[in-house]
C-alpha cells in the first residue's frame, strides 16, 4: 500500500468571476521514505497540491488517501485529529509561536497529542540537538536566524511522530543556511526513513530530491526518479 496515494484529483476555486482550475486530474503514488520534490512554475499548483496531500484543502474531485484512510471524507474534527498524529508540516513562514523557546515549540504539537510532560522534553531536546540546536534550546524565535528558525520547524515536525512531512517552499527566505538545512533534512530522510515532499522552485531542493514532479497549469507532465 502507498503511503500516499492521490487518484484523479482536481481542485477548482469559484471564487473568481471565472473559475480557477488549480489542480487537474492528477493521479500519483508517494511510497515511505520517498525525498520527492513538487516543482513548477508560479502558479502551476504546486502548493494547492501539497495543501490537498496534507488535509489542508479538500479536492473538487478524486481521492486523497494516506494509508489507505480517504482524508477528503474525514469530517473536520477527525481530520484535524489526523493531521495530528500521521502529518507534519514545514511552512514557508516557519510559524513559530514567537514567545515560546526553541524548545517549547517543538514541545507544542506534543502537547495537543496529550503526551506526559517528561516524554515531550526528552523528545524535543533530542530533537532540537537532531537539527543541531542542542545550545539554543532556550531561544527564542527572535534570537534565532531565520535558518536556525527553519531547523525549529522541521524539529517541530518530527515531534508528532509523523507519517511523512510536507515541506512548502522551505528554502523560500532562506540564503546560505539553506544548503545545511536540506542536508539536515537528508540525513533525517536517510536515518530515520522519514518521507519528505517539497513543492519548491529552489533548484538546490531539486538537485537533492530523488524524485521530481513536475506541474504545468495544474497537471502532472512529468515524474522522474533520479539518483540524487
Amino acid at each position: 500500500m502507498p503511503l500516499i496515494e492521490l487518484d484523479n484529483v482536481s481542485k477548482t476555486y469559484n471564487t473568481t468571476a471565472v473559475p480557477i482550475q488549480a489542480v487537474k486530474n492528477v493521479s500519483l503514488k508517494i511510497e515511505k521514505q520517498e525525498f520527492t520534490a513538487i516543482v513548477g512554475p508560479s502558479g502551476s499548483g504546486k502548493t494547492t497540491l501539497l495543501n490537498l496531500i496534507g488535509g489542508l484543502d479538500k479536492p473538487t474531485n478524486g481521492s486523497v488517501l494516506v494509508e489507505g484512510t480517504d482524508i477528503s471524507t474525514l469530517k473536520p474534527d477527525a481530520l484535524i485529529d489526523f493531521r495530528l498524529h500521521h502529518i507534519g508540516f514545514v511552512f514557508q513562514a516557519y510559524n513559530l509561536v514567537p514567545v515560546f523557546s526553541a524548545r517549547e515549540n517543538v514541545e507544542f504539537i506534543m502537547l495537543l497529542q496529550k503526551i506526559p510532560k517528561a516524554e515531550r522534553e526528552k523528545r524535543a531536546i533530542e530533537l532540537l540537538e537532531a537539527v543541531g540546536l542542542g545550545d539554543r534550546i532556550d531561544s527564542r524565535p527572535s534570537q534565532l536566524s531565520g535558518g536556525e528558525q527553519q531547523r525549529v520547524a522541521v524539529a517541530r515536525a518530527l515531534a508528532s511522530r509523523p507519517n511523512f512531512v510536507l515541506a512548502d517552499e522551505p528554502t523560500a527566505n532562506l540564503s546560505h543556511a539553506a544548503e545545511s538545512l536540506l542536508d539536515m533534512m537528508n540525513r533525517l530522510n536517510r536515518n530515520y526513513e522519514m518521507t519528505f515532499v517539497f513543492s519548491t522552485h529552489d533548484p538546490r531542493v531539486i538537485k537533492r530530491s530523488r524524485r521530481v514532479v513536475t506541474l504545468e497549469d495544474g497537471a502532472v507532465v512529468s515524474d522522474v526518479t533520479t539518483a540524487a
